[in-house]
């Protein structure tokens, strides 16, 4: 995803293939286009690319941006909380001052258009 999410135009499965290097690889090879194509078929079922059928070979492009797909995630995470004020209280714990600074003010956005 990260790859998908860094580039500015969609990506084929050897473009793809081409920016990936194994992780813990010694050899710094790239995985095969098959093992590419099986995961983003995979990710594409599961709703986190999208394929364009349009034009071989297809492009691949990521459906949410880094930061949208978090927001999902916390969502997720709060959703499935049985105290999710308690749930809130323990991630603001733990934000840093700028972090704080940085929820304040979407927070004030938030208040202003309400």
């Amino acid at each position: 995803m990260e790859e998908l999410w860094t580039s500015d135009a969609a990506l084929t499965a050897n473009e793809l293939r081409d920016r990936l290097v194994l992780t813990g690889s010694d050899s710094g090879r790239s995985p095969a286009t098959t093992t590419v194509l099986t995961v983003l078929s995979r990710l594409e079922r599961k709703g986190f690319v999208s394929r364009s059928r349009d034009q071989r070979p297809h492009r691949y492009r990521a459906l949410l941006s880094r930061a949208e797909h978090t927001a999902e995630l916390m969502h997720e995470v709060l959703d499935s909380s049985h105290d999710r004020a308690g749930a809130l209280a323990r991630f603001v714990g733990t934000v840093t001052a700028g972090e704080a600074q940085t929820l304040r003010r979407l927070l004030d956005e938030l208040s202003a258009r309400h």
